[in-house]
């Protein structure tokens, strides 16, 4: 059974999905805005949740920090820049391959 973690590269705006410790993927996110940033640390993830409705696209992957988590967005042209609320916006594709991958109680990074 695969151990995966994921990595979220905060200077790179890059989350990578790891296999003990080997990088197997890595996909490009948005995140937070300078007033609301997204917060550095060590999280699991604590819930799943398929088509949230608004702003969260496709489906939600709640982090132990409340409030934040790993989700799509109703608007793709926001990957790869500092638009969010502290949250990990993923394309919708994308977040739905990772959470296909990763359990809940998978390790969540995120780092500067």
């Amino acid at each position: 059974m695969p151990m995966y973690r994921i990595i979220v590269d905060l200077s790179d705006r890059m989350l990578y999905l790891l296999n003990d410790d080997v990088v197997v993927r890595g996909f490009p996110v948005g995140i937070g805005k300078i007033l609301t940033q997204t917060p550095i640390g060590e999280y699991t993830i604590v819930n799943k949740a398929p088509n949230p409705g608004g702003p969260f696209g496709v489906y939600w992957m709640g982090l132990s920090r409340p409030h934040y988590g790993i989700h799509g967005t109703n608007d793709p042209s926001s990957i790869g820049h500092l638009v969010s609320h502290g949250c990990i916006r993923m394309y919708n594709e994308d977040v739905l391959a990772l959470a296909s991958l990763v359990p809940i109680g998978t390790r969540v990074t995120i780092r500067e």
